[in-house]
């Protein structure tokens, strides 16, 4: 009963039919962000896409201007000077067929999964342990590659993966209640830029259909889609 007076309570104020320009959203979402922790700041932005065809998922990358408060942990499949360059640039767990072995055997110290090349059908073989938890590493969003300096700082710096889900929705995080509404707000446009440059050909109609924002434990608020462009 007291979350759903709490909740009862947070939704005062917020008109769940209408749309609110992307800067008054966020400042409602924080307001009501009012539990003991620090709440994570989320949207979800429902696609004109039907993911089940190849040519319209959505997928990719987006390193947020303010990053997103968390501290993410990071392993690297790499040998040799690759993996004394992730150890460098600051990654948790590095390893091979000994960092293979113990993903098998359950074992993931880690948020973010980054690989070279040349490791990938060793890692190929825990697509059963990393797919199902969002990390299987990819070349399309910069997770499978040489540049093991940049895809580490990147997933520390605030580096963001994106999937569009079955239901064409599409839901991340994109920061702290603790942060100010400003670093939200280019958060949120950084990441609605990424995704309008992801727009697939198959896509037809319009392509942001619905916006929302919310904190972990508030309400969500229905926000203008075209104000969170540009």
């Amino acid at each position: 009963m007291a979350i759903g007076k709490r909740l009862k309570k947070a939704r005062e104020g917020v008109d769940r039919e209408k749309l609110y320009p992307l800067a008054d959203a966020i400042k409602m979402v924080k307001e009501r962000a009012k539990a003991k922790f620090d709440e994570t700041i989320e949207v979800a932005i429902n696609l004109g896409v039907d993911p089940r065809h190849a040519d319209q998922m959505v997928r990719g990358v987006v390193t947020l201007p303010n990053g997103t408060g968390r501290t993410l942990r990071v392993g690297v499949f790499a040998r040799g000077a690759k993996a004394d360059e992730a150890k460098a640039a600051g990654a948790d767990v590095v390893g091979a067929e000994d960092l293979v072995e113990k993903v098998q055997n359950g074992t993931i110290d880690f948020d973010r999964c980054i690989a070279t090349p040349d490791m990938m059908p060793l890692v190929g073989r825990l697509g059963k342990v990393l797919g199902p938890r969002g990390l299987m590493p990819n070349p399309k969003i910069g997770t499978v590659t040489m540049d093991v300096t940049g895809a580490v700082k990147g997933a520390k710096g605030g580096s963001v993966e994106f999937r569009v889900e079955k239901a064409g929705i599409l839901q991340a995080g994109v920061g702290k209640a603790s942060f100010t509404e400003e670093k939200l707000v280019e958060n949120i446009k950084a990441l609605a830029d990424a995704v309008s440059k992801a727009k697939p050909a198959g896509s037809k109609g319009t392509y942001i259909q619905r916006v929302a924002v919310s904190s972990s434990m508030g309400p969500g608020v229905k926000v203008e889609p075209g104000t969170i462009l540009g």
